[in-house]
């Protein structure tokens, strides 16, 4: 199996409460050699008790830690999102275990930024948070679900750190962040409500199916401009068909 690019794996923090259970998921990162930590609208954020729980040996991690406060601008400069969850359903698709999600991020993390997204300790990630994410992960548990959050970030570092066992080149493109991802979402909600093609009472339900079958594509930069293009010309050419419309003109006419 080919190794994760550990130097590209970020661990982001969606609202954690408590600044003890940061220090301790600093430290299980350092343990697995993942060093980039981000905190998104922390309740609590104590540095001396997240030094404490992190100890010296992850004090680099928690001095470079990044805090942002709002979600969105956390994902804007990732190629690929991670979101972990314990509860199943329908709107939680593409969900695989820390193993599978290991194998999956080897070729993914070469050549792009990967975030691995958890959420609060006491309900985890919303839906709106998880329609950010390219895929879900999962981790197997038995009739209690709960995972302290530092268990959690300690259970897929270790599953991300057992790829360095053995390394094969695969090629990976260099995939469309998460910024310019929104950006093409948004245009396209915009046109196909427009348009009438979706429902604009509730577009979010066809988005989502829309975004999953993008996520499978893995998206480059170059393939979300053709698709902002493509919404761009359909704007422009329903505009042209409105106004050639207004002054009488037929379908095609010059």
């Amino acid at each position: 199996m080919p190794a994760v690019n550990l130097d590209n794996i970020h661990i982001v923090l969606q609202s954690p409460k408590y600044p003890e259970n940061i220090g301790s998921a600093a430290r299980a990162m350092r343990n697995m050699g993942i060093r980039h930590l981000a905190v998104v609208s922390p309740e609590n954020y104590d540095l001396s008790q997240v030094h404490k729980l992190a100890t010296h040996v992850a004090g680099d991690v928690v001095e470079d830690i990044q805090v942002f406060e709002q979600l969105p601008e956390a994902l804007l400069p990732f190629h690929y999102v991670v979101g972990t969850t314990a509860r199943l359903g329908k709107q939680r698709q593409v969900v695989q275990s820390p193993e599978k999600l290991a194998c999956q991020l080897a070729p993914i993390s070469k050549n792009n930024q990967v975030a691995i997204l958890f959420g609060p300790e006491d309900r985890g990630l919303s839906n709106e948070d998880l329609r950010r994410c390219h895929a879900l992960v999962n981790i197997p548990t038995a009739a209690f679900s709960s995972l302290n959050l530092a268990q959690a970030v300690m259970i897929i570092c270790y599953a991300l750190h057992t790829t360095m066992l053995e390394d094969k080149v695969v090629f990976a493109p260099r995939l469309a962040t998460r910024h310019q991802l929104d950006g093409m979402y948004d245009q396209l909600k915009d046109i196909l409500v427009r348009i009438s093609y979706i429902n604009p009472e509730n577009p979010d339900y066809f988005m989502n199916n829309l975004r999953h079958f993008f996520t499978r594509l893995q998206l480059r930069a170059r393939e979300v401009g053709i698709v902002r293009g493509i919404c761009r010309q359909i704007s422009w050419y329903a505009r042209k068909c409105h106004e050639d419309g207004k002054q009488g003109k037929k379908f095609g006419q010059d």
